[in-house]
């Protein structure tokens, strides 16, 4: 399972010209699944990310963390996270979980992250044309992978 986290002013996700879920100041988490992906995959990502101090303190150092500042959190499913681009110029995409795989591990996920953050999270919807929209502050990114726990 693969993250990229964003810190964010604010970030929102619109479907059809709607938007669907919007936030102010906080994370937009970015979500890759695998076939191999397992719940143990999912606590880890959950734990780390929430824990993971991005945000300035009053000295302007990272120092604080998500719940720290009593920030949100927006999740979006992006298969594209698991392009191989190893031969050629087209993408492929056979690491990626197919949606009767990947589809429960995303809800599960939403749900872990919401449990260890301790308030809800708005969310994209999986396999939709989203339109995702953030205004990243710093730029602050970082990649996460649950396979490769550097």
């Amino acid at each position: 399972m693969r993250i990229v986290l964003q810190r964010v002013s604010q970030a929102s996700v619109s479907i059809d010209n709607k938007i669907i879920s919007a936030i102010k100041e906080g994370y937009l988490i970015l979500l890759g699944i695998e076939d191999a992906d397992t719940s143990e995959d999912i606590k880890w990502l959950c734990n780390k990310t929430v824990k993971m101090r991005i945000f300035n303190d009053e000295n302007g150092v990272m120092n604080l963390s998500l719940q720290d500042i009593d920030g949100e959190a927006l999740i979006i499913s992006q298969f594209t996270l698991h392009a191989s681009t190893k031969k050629g110029n087209r993408p492929g995409y056979i690491k990626a979980a197919r949606p009767e795989v990947a589809i429960p591990l995303y809800e599960e996920f939403i749900r872990e992250f919401e449990k260890t953050f301790g308030k809800k999270v708005g969310s994209g919807v999986f396999g939709a044309d989203m339109k995702v929209s953030l205004l990243n502050d710093g730029p602050v990114t970082i990649v996460l992978d649950s396979k490769n726990k550097e």
